[in-house]
């Protein structure tokens, strides 16, 4: 009798959600394909072992800036379009104050504020990165997270606070607009052609008897992303404006009856938001060692489906959707062609959403 109804009860869940057992089988046998090429020798282990390291990397990455992305959903209520393109500009004020830095007296400054688009001071002869020039690279990555927080600031109190009380598409389409005077204000100053930035004699460090090996800026980028990471989790948790800020993301109404200054709380979302963000793009083009006018704009889908796929308003969810977008991104080279890699993590977003509509952290704003 039992054995029956546990039968009864399977032939029910699958007849209620077939989509769902459809996709348990592929990812099955996505798993033993997996299993089959690693044992056979098709599949190098140490080749997997790269595709995940550059998997987490960029899942770090994609994971801090929707952090800024997510908070300024939950709290403001908007999706930011131009945020990438702040990503981009952070990323271009950063490397401008490495390279002069980096290049000072031996480089006009005319041709380090280039950073190697046009004049003289070429990648190679700046010889910008972690292990060659370490105070260029801190300063840069400082400069980016101030630059963006008062670039971020500056365009609420000008542009986005006039029409806080307008609908949300409005404000969406504005900052479309904004993101498209951005970035060809960047284009018409450094040119819409790609740049290299860092210096190839980086060190490289073996971390595993496969032969798999991490370079300087990678454990930059592992090391700034956690920490940041940490501090964001530690303010909201433990901080009175981490408090504010959830409550208010929990309902603005009743977080302005209570006596929450509001203002002040957008102004920090704003502060948070485009700190991360600046600091996500200095690190993400650190790690590429290349930079182009568009750089943010090609990694907003990224970013996006992270917090979607994380859930919409949670911090924690936009980190963890960072690390399986990036993951599925690389890992996903094992079946598909380098061109479809963006591709195999927008599925993994779709599957994910079909068996979670709110995301893996639906239901948790901010926090």
């Amino acid at each position: 009798m039992q054995m029956s109804d546990f039968y009864s009860g399977l032939r029910d869940s699958v007849g209620d959600r077939p989509l769902l057992v459809v996709l348990g089988v592929c990812v099955l046998i996505l798993l033993l394909d997996l299993v089959r090429q690693l044992s056979s020798g098709a599949l190098p282990a140490r080749n997997l072992a790269i595709f995940l390291k550059n998997g987490i990397v960029l899942g770090l990455i994609v994971g801090l800036a929707g952090v800024g992305l997510s908070m300024i959903y939950s709290i403001l209520g908007f999706a930011n379009f131009a945020h990438g393109d702040y990503l981009t500009t952070g990323a271009f004020a950063g490397w401008m104050t490495s390279y002069m830095i980096a290049g000072f007296g031996a480089f006009g400054l005319g041709d380090l504020f280039l950073i190697g688009i046009a004049g003289d001071a070429t990648t190679v002869g700046v010889g910008a990165g972690v292990a060659t020039t370490p105070v260029a690279i801190l300063a840069g990555l400082l400069v980016a997270i101030v630059f963006t927080v008062f670039l971020s600031v500056a365009i609420d109190r000008l542009i986005y606070s006039r029409l806080r009380d307008e609908e949300g598409i409005t404000l969406v389409f504005t900052s479309l607009g904004v993101a498209l005077v951005l970035r060809y204000l960047i284009a018409f100053v450094w040119g819409q052609n790609s740049t290299g930035l860092t210096s190839t004699a980086e060190p490289k460090f073996s971390v595993s008897s496969i032969g798999l090996q991490i370079n300087a800026h990678e454990i930059t980028v592992a090391v700034c992303s956690l920490l940041l990471m940490f501090a964001v989790h530690y303010l909201l948790q433990y901080t009175k404006l981490g408090i504010a800020m959830r409550a208010m993301a929990d309902n603005r109404d009743l977080a302005s009856v209570t006596g929450i200054p509001t203002d002040r709380i957008v102004r920090s979302t704003w502060v948070i938001g485009g700190g991360l963000t600046g600091a996500a793009g200095y690190l993400m083009t650190l790690e590429s060692g290349t930079l182009a006018f568009n750089t943010g704009w090609t990694l907003l889908l990224l970013i996006f489906a992270a917090v979607i796929l994380g859930g919409i308003g949670s911090i924690y969810g936009a980190i963890f959707g960072g690390l399986l977008i990036g993951v599925a991104s690389t890992v996903s080279l094992v079946w598909l062609p380098s061109g479809f890699t963006q591709a195999a993590a927008f599925a993994l977003m779709i599957v994910v959403l079909i068996v979670r509509p709110n995301g893996l952290f639906g239901g948790v704003t901010t926090a």
